[in-house]
């Protein structure tokens, strides 16, 4: 058991921290520009219209990760708490986090300018630490799972600009910087804290109760429904609604082949609510990357159709492989949510990229593939063609991927030999997926945690 006084010092550590970005917000973080007051003559103010019209999808997102990663999480019968909980405080970490590793980026004069577009990048990127948190589910400590999110966030902000500015890949929904990312970033971590040979077996909390699928399908049913959003937010023009189109399209063609293919594998071909929490919900990933691309609607339905298909056949067979034989446990099958998934997207764009031509995407190309024209917005004639040709695009974006994974994997390596082997508290086997370490839990709870704990010792 932990410990009054190791708790303590942890909380005070998580306070030190918040007050770490108050001082920081502080030195750095100004309103944008068009957000203060105008001069009396002045005309513009065009920009803060333009923010505050992504307000909707604002909300939208905040849904997502909030209410839709918290319940997605809440299948573990005794950990319905931390689920809720513990999203709702690395969300709020990592958003405030998030705006200040990125605005270092983009400094401007020394500070960081500060517009509703920078909160919904800071919200999506808190969705990477939160996919990682889906893979180690049960087995960290909240000081571990801070340290974990300050380090990812501080490599996805980094990843990110090398992929979006220096590389210029297309990845419109963040399939490759924020899925691939964050799934693999967890795995890797999970990798270095997995049990010895001899504790291999599941924890005997570690399933879910009628009552918890229950809700976790209501954080399937919030993320199903707002996932166009996150995946359009940062579309630009006529692109966005292509995005909201492909989105919507991906996913209920996933959600249609995941009831399919989930009741020919499973046993006595019924239904597994582990594959409609999640795998329903592939097609939105596998989309993402090329959500505002000109897919054509048969492009959609066919990604989310393989989409569904890879996810359902990973929990199936893959997770249970990877348990048994790497001992690596994936909670919540991020690898089949996220990874997989992501990989497909990535696949995608290569292949649509190669496909390119300046007659179809007109003056769309600017903001789609900025790389493909010229700084002035006009085509670049070099050797006979575009600045970067079609099958060049292609290239990079397999390159986007492919060091998306390395840093990402390598990344978790280190953060995960860092919680391992450091001072930090790694809980033991019978501490894993319950709530009462950190949460007051009523009497009742524990009362039938010990009928549980009895049963198990009568029965073995």
């Amino acid at each position: 058991m932990h410990s009054p006084g190791g708790k303590v010092s942890g909380y005070v550590a998580l306070m030190i921290v918040q007050i770490i970005f108050l001082v920081l917000f502080w030195l750095f973080v100004r309103y944008e520009k068009e957000l203060l007051p105008p001069a009396i003559d002045a005309e513009d103010a065009g920009s803060a219209k333009e923010h505050v019209s992504k307000y909707p999808q604002f909300q939208d997102i905040q849904v997502m990760i909030f209410i839709g990663f918290g319940f997605l999480m809440t299948f573990l019968r005794k950990y319905g708490y931390s689920a809720t909980g513990f999203t709702l405080f690395m969300a709020a970490l990592v958003v405030q986090w998030s705006v200040l590793m990125k605005g270092f980026l983009h400094m401007e004069d020394g500070k960081i300018s500060l517009s509703l577009e920078n909160i919904i990048d800071a919200d999506i990127a808190a969705a990477v630490p939160l996919i990682s948190m889906g893979a180690l589910l049960g087995r960290t400590t909240p000081i571990q799972l801070l340290c974990m999110s300050i380090f990812e966030v501080a490599l996805f902000a980094a990843n990110e600009y090398l992929a979006l500015n220096v590389f210029s890949i297309c990845d419109c929904g963040g399939s490759i910087t924020v899925h691939a990312f964050g799934a693999y970033f967890g795995l890797a971590v999970a990798l270095m804290l997995r049990p010895s040979s001899d504790q291999n077996e599941a924890g005997k909390l570690e399933g879910a109760s009628y009552t918890s699928d229950i809700f976790a399908m209501i954080g399937t049913t919030f993320l199903w429904v707002y996932w166009p959003s996150f995946n359009s937010v940062l579309a630009e023009g006529a692109g966005g609604e292509r995005a909201i189109l492909n989105t919507f399209l991906s996913l209920a063609a996933a959600t249609v082949t995941t009831f399919v293919v989930s009741a020919l594998v499973s046993h006595e071909n019924k239904l597994d609510m582990v594959h409609v929490q999640n795998s329903t919900l592939a097609g939105g990933v596998a989309v993402g990357t090329v959500c505002n691309l000109l897919l054509g609607v048969h492009g959609a339905v066919l990604i989310g159709i393989i989409a569904g298909t890879v996810s359902v056949l990973g929990y199936r067979y893959l997770t249970p492989w990877m348990t048994a034989n790497l001992r690596l446990h994936d909670t919540c099958g991020v690898h089949n949510l996220h990874g997989m998934p992501a990989l497909i997207s990535a696949i995608a764009s290569a292949i649509y990229a190669s496909m390119v031509t300046v007659g179809d995407y007109r003056s769309e190309l600017q903001d789609i593939f900025p790389a493909m024209v010229g700084t002035n917005g006009t085509e670049t004639k070099i050797m006979g063609g575009l600045a970067r040709n079609a099958s060049s695009q292609a290239g990079y974006q397999l390159l986007g991927i492919a060091v998306t994974l390395l840093i990402a994997i390598g990344g978790g390596i280190l953060t995960g030999v860092v919680l391992k082997y450091t001072s930090f508290r790694n809980l033991k086997k019978d501490e894993h997926h319950q709530d009462e370490h950190y949460w007051e839990v009523p009497a009742v709870e524990n009362k039938e945690e010990y009928e549980l704990e009895r049963v198990d010792e009568l029965l073995s």
